[in-house]
């Protein structure tokens, strides 16, 4: 609650006509406040509104451009201007709207206003969105230099400036490959899987939709391993929330869907130890997932891959081994850096080369380390080891 000498932040926000909607958040998104205009635009009253997340209203795309871009220029600058991207109408098609948006912290938390309008001009868009990216880069090359100027040599900074610059290019980059290149592979995939719901599921319908299946969940971890790539490439890292569950249950259960994917492959599962393991489970899925995948993908056909789970002392071991060609000795110095890719004939399995990057981000998230080894006679084993009771 605000105090009686502190004003309400939102108590000015307009609640009759206005040309633009206007709208007061907390940090994580919550809607304190909704002008009607606002309210007009969205088909939603202003109680219902009250509460909600400004996320829940978002698109696919706008939702990965709030997580991976608009957020981490509100935690840096303290504000964003003339952004684009989509809300969802209460009756589901989508509002083009442009954004600014500016920090404001307060006793009682930190607060977010923002003043949105409606865009149909694609121009407008695109001016605005080049004026939004040379901002950040202004102020990230301000703060950059307010941050390391009483620290290092000029010498220095100029190539911490110029490795940030980099990383804003390479995140922007990697925002528009989510946005955009993978748009319509993806809505190509959700209009087939559409066709084939209005038919009769005979044999060959189900097997197109085994296909949808499979290449929607490809995609997905397409799309997960590139936002979690840029949120390490703007110095953000990859967040952990770490609870107490199951290590072997947990491992069991990733295995049991991706067998889902991959029924033709032979997965086996050894466990021994008890404790409780603190860990992200989310992020343990993407873990065993990217291992396991990568096993199969480059492992001998029909051969087993294993998965081990141990509990012993104070330390918690996961171990993915296959058999088949070894990785070359040339590419096991930097194997889990990005863009590092092996060669094999299935086109299916093929990926960006992020994989074995994202694992080695989650392993040091939860505080442990992965090691490789890989020879002809002995096959191929990652073994991930990470702290008991760590959190």
């Amino acid at each position: 609650m605000l105090s009686h000498n502190e004003p309400d932040p939102a108590a000015e926000l307009p609640s009759g006509d206005a040309v633009q909607g206007l709208l007061l958040t907390a940090e994580n998104g919550c809607i304190e406040r909704a002008n009607l205009t606002f309210c007009r635009w969205m088909g939603y009253s202003q109680q219902t509104l009250l509460g909600m997340r400004i996320q829940e209203l978002m698109s696919l795309e706008a939702r990965t451009f709030h997580q991976a871009y608009w957020q981490p220029l509100m935690q840096l600058q303290g504000g964003v201007a003339n952004v684009k991207f989509d809300l969802m109408h209460h009756d589901g098609y989508k509002i083009p709207m442009m954004l600014s948006a500016i920090s404001c912290a307060r006793s009682n938390g930190v607060f977010h206003e923002l003043a949105l309008f409606k865009t149909e001009d694609r121009r407008k868009y695109e001016r605005g969105l080049v004026n939004a990216r040379l901002l950040a880069e202004g102020h990230l090359a301000k703060n950059l230099k307010a941050q390391r100027s009483r620290e290092i040599a000029q010498g220095k900074l100029r190539t911490v400036y110029a490795a940030a610059e980099d990383r804003a290019l390479f995140a922007e980059q990697m925002i528009g490959i989510v946005s955009h290149d993978l748009r319509n592979p993806l809505s190509a995939i959700r209009m087939a899987a559409e066709i084939l719901l209005r038919r009769d599921p005979d044999a060959r319908t189900i097997q197109m939709l085994g296909h949808i299946s499979h290449s929607v969940e490809r995609a997905q971890r397409l799309v997960a391993d590139l936002l979690d790539f840029t949120l390490v490439q703007v110095g953000r890292g990859i967040t952990v929330e770490r609870m107490p569950l199951s290590f072997h249950d947990v491992v069991a259960d990733c295995l049991e869907e991706i067998r889902l994917s991959f029924p033709k492959s032979d997965l086996v599962h050894l466990r021994s130890g008890e404790g409780e393991f603190y860990a992200d489970s989310d992020r343990l899925y993407q873990l065993v997932g990217n291992l396991v995948a990568n096993a199969i993908a480059y492992g001998a056909e029909r051969s087993t891959v294993t998965v081990s789970t141990h509990i012993e002392d104070n330390t918690v071991t996961l171990s993915v081994h296959n058999l088949g060609t070894p990785i070359p000795a040339a590419l096991l110095s930097n194997l889990f850096e990005p863009m590092i890719r092996g060669s094999h004939d299935n086109a299916e399995l093929r990926s960006v080369g992020l994989g074995l990057f994202i694992v080695r981000e989650i392993v040091s998230a939860h505080q442990g380390h992965i090691t490789v080894c890989s020879t002809a006679a002995l096959g191929t084993q990652f073994i991930a080891t990470f702290p008991l009771s760590g959190r």
